[in-house]
């Protein structure tokens, strides 16, 4: 049955890639909550992580549910299929409500002309000095032509695998993030307004898109580039947004989303200021980094878990450049600054936490360290019950770090503001 869902103002996308944390961050939104401020949790899991981990898009519903269930919590919740596409996302149909296409593959691949022509003559109205908040800018011909040269097929792609999730899902039945961020360079807020109005002759009721922002995005570390630059960025996307929403029919509560918007503790002024400059919301996608967290906590905790813990990162040391391949382009690992795995052995409990735990400025903090054990999680899921069994021995510690990390290092600063 069609029906209308709905994503709130503000959402927060937090992974849980085994399954166990999902109270621990059901009780950082509870917490925000009681101040007043209503974050829906988005809990999601990509294809590549169910295959590395041996898991099923099922099993990430059901544990939302459970957390849902055991923390009462009343407010829209969500399972994303992170980073779908066509070939993928039967695998979701069953278990997500939350999809974000990726089509990252498409963007610069070459669009059919006749399309290209079309497009442009449809979106003639755009021409010239478009309005937008605050900064007014100017788009000429050529500038829809080459922006619909790049995206349009991407866009295309977009609408066939949304129109596949529609026929088993239904109309209104789930929530659409369109991933454009993994292209060359940031677009410009002409070249987010012609995507907006590509995606919307599409017909696809987008809720979230992740445009390309200037500046490194990597894995599980603080943002790296010009924070100016960035605020300047995403004030214009917002404009665009606004403007596209209006002009083409788009969602009324469509918003920008943030990928590998982690520990991008820089930016989270920024963001936060330009919400409240235009009543905006955002999407913080991949928040918290849960993974670290269970191992901090184990750390933590001492004994057994700070010995699986130096396990754990042995064997990520020595498989280092197989866990990196697929992210090479997120994370900045310096060899030279990665301690021998004989030298972590010898770690106390402290020493463990302080080179893992992100906290700017901090004395012991490695963030070579902490990227390799980001992308580490695969010798974890080798572990089996070895893994789990001390997680579920040292829950209370470890989801105190869990739903410290989120709510005090991510949703604090992103949407109350201090």
């Amino acid at each position: 049955m069609d029906r209308d869902l709905t994503l709130p103002k503000f959402s927060i996308g937090t992974g849980d890639r085994f399954a166990h944390q999902g109270k621990a961050q059901l009780d950082a939104c509870i917490r925000a909550l009681d101040r007043g401020v209503e974050v829906a949790p988005v809990w999601n899991k990509s294809n590549r992580e169910h295959t590395i981990i041996g898991s099923e898009p099922a099993q990430t519903r059901q544990a939302a549910a459970d957390a849902v269930k055991a923390k009462n919590w009343r407010l829209p919740y969500f399972v994303d299929a992170d980073h779908i596409g066509e070939q993928t996302v039967g695998r979701f149909m069953g278990s997500c409500d939350f999809y974000t296409i990726d089509v990252a593959d498409f963007i610069g691949k070459a669009a059919d002309a006749e399309e290209i022509d079309k497009f442009v003559h449809a979106c003639g109205a755009l021409e010239g000095r478009v309005a937008l908040r605050d900064e007014p800018i100017t788009i000429t011909r050529d500038d829809l032509r080459q922006t619909a040269a790049k995206f349009l097929a991407a866009v295309k792609v977009a609408g066939t695998v949304y129109r596949k999730i529609e026929a088993a899902k239904g109309k209104g039945g789930f929530i659409t993030e369109i991933s454009m961020d993994e292209t060359d360079r940031a677009q410009t807020p002409a070249e987010l307004l012609v995507i907006l109005a590509a995606i919307a002759r599409e017909g696809i009721p987008v809720q979230t898109i992740a445009p390309k922002f200037s500046g490194r995005f990597n894995k599980g570390v603080d943002y790296v580039g010009n924070v100016t630059q960035f605020e300047r960025e995403f004030a214009q996307d917002v404009a665009a947004i606004e403007f596209a929403v209006k002009q083409f029919g788009l969602p009324a509560g469509l918003k920008l989303s943030v990928h590998s918007g982690s520990d991008k503790f820089s930016i989270y002024p920024a963001i936060h200021r330009t919400m409240a400059k235009f009543d905006a919301g955002v999407h913080l996608k991949t928040a918290g980094t849960t993974w670290l967290e269970e191992i901090i906590g184990l750390a933590e905790a001492g004994g057994d878990g700070l010995a699986l813990a130096k396990d754990i990162y042995a064997e990520a040391h020595a498989h280092r450049e197989e866990l990196c391949v697929p992210y090479a382009t997120v994370i900045d690992i310096d060899p030279a600054k990665l301690p021998s795995p004989d030298a972590v052995q010898r770690w106390s409990s402290e020493q463990f936490t302080g080179a893992l735990r992100h906290v700017p400025g901090a004395p012991l903090y490695n963030s070579s360290l902490r990227q390799l054990l980001h992308v580490g999680f695969k010798v974890a899921a080798k572990l089996g019950r070895r893994y789990l069994d001390l997680l579920e021995s040292n829950e209370a510690i470890v989801g105190r770090n869990v739903t410290e990390n989120l709510y005090a290092r991510h949703i604090v600063p992103v949407f109350m503001g201090k």
